[in-house]
């Protein structure tokens, strides 16, 4: 397990910098984390990471995915929100198991809605505030425990 501490808002670019180091060969990430915990604003500072150079800053919510280019790779990016979703049911009739076994990067916030259609070799990724207010990363590879 791999640990990111995120000291200010002003360092998040220089976490997800970081984050792309530890990445390997898995194209399925899962983001759990409480409601205002940096979700969004970690996965829009990784997108750049990677090379998208259009701003994402908004949170599917409301399209439930949106989908990045990378810039400097040509990679494709798919930026999950389940928020809205009752169940995996709802994820399947949209095509997300399409989406996680296409090859290309998934990055999924609130993923414990569909843990049953994730794939094996998901990466999970906990994001959580802590009394401070800097942030910390647990970075869990299959088999291991966030």
């Amino acid at each position: 397990m791999e640990k990111i501490i995120i000291p200010s808002l002003d360092k998040i670019d220089e976490a997800a910098r970081k984050f792309t180091e530890l990445m390997g060969d898995e194209t399925v990430y899962a983001f759990y984390g409480e409601m205002g915990a940096g979700k969004t604003t970690f996965i829009n500072a990784l997108c750049r990471a990677l090379g998208v150079e259009d701003d994402p800053t908004a949170s599917p919510t409301f399209a439930i995915v949106n989908e990045y280019r990378s810039d400097t790779t040509a990679e494709l990016i798919y930026h999950f929100d389940l928020y809205r979703l009752d169940n995996y049911e709802q994820a399947l009739e949209i095509g997300a198991d399409d989406y996680f076994f296409s090859g290309a990067l998934c990055l999924i916030e609130w993923p414990e809605k569909i843990e049953e259609i994730l794939p094996a070799d998901t990466v999970s990724v906990k994001l959580t505030e802590l009394p401070d207010g800097s942030r910390e990363l647990l970075i869990a590879r299959p088999g291991e425990q966030a």
